[in-house]
């Protein structure tokens, strides 16, 4: 039995502030592409742009001093049977780890986003070179309702939550 493989794109890009906006725009284009529902990629959309915001910060060169390169990072979406896959990778091998809230921070709030918005995320170390791969999965049909902590109960949508985040980054 021949069974085509499914579609897989891979983007490299510079770890460069624009490198959110072009990962943002890969991923619409592709899931478009892909017929993936309009809610899942909006959902999409915004935690890439956390997973790549994440990624470019932990693909600096530590010393500068002696490095011109600017870093890369690399974006990766795969379809699975119920969503799609979203990764990506950088060269700094710490895991991921959530920042204590801050309520009063300008940052630092991406991997609750993305916590409460994949159906699963995850990380593992990228073999031989050092580095990692954050991925997350984004249902076709997400949640129509997220409980926000300390809400009492009240329901948030999501998606609601996801544009006007989107919104503000793209200022």
């Amino acid at each position: 039995m021949n069974q085509v493989p499914p579609p897989v794109s891979e983007l490299t890009l510079a770890a460069t502030p624009n490198a959110v906006a072009w990962a943002r725009r890969h991923t619409v284009d592709i899931l478009q592409r892909w017929h993936f529902p309009n809610e899942g990629i909006e959902v999409a959309r915004l935690l890439v742009s956390e997973l790549a915001t994440n990624a470019i910060t932990h693909a600096q060169p530590t010393d500068t001093s002696e490095s011109t390169d600017l870093g890369t990072i690399r974006l990766m979406l795969w379809p699975i049977d119920y969503g799609v896959i979203l990764a990506i990778s950088d060269p700094d091998p710490r895991p991921p780890a959530p920042r204590p809230h801050d309520a009063s921070a300008g940052g630092g709030r991406g991997l609750v986003l993305i916590q409460a918005m994949a159906s699963r995320w995850g990380y593992s170390p990228t073999q031989p070179y050092p580095g990692k791969v954050v991925w997350a999965e984004v249902p076709a049909r997400p949640r129509s309702t997220l409980a926000e902590p300390g809400s009492g109960g009240q329901q948030a949508a999501p998606m609601l939550i996801g544009r006007v985040l989107t919104g503000l980054r793209e200022l």
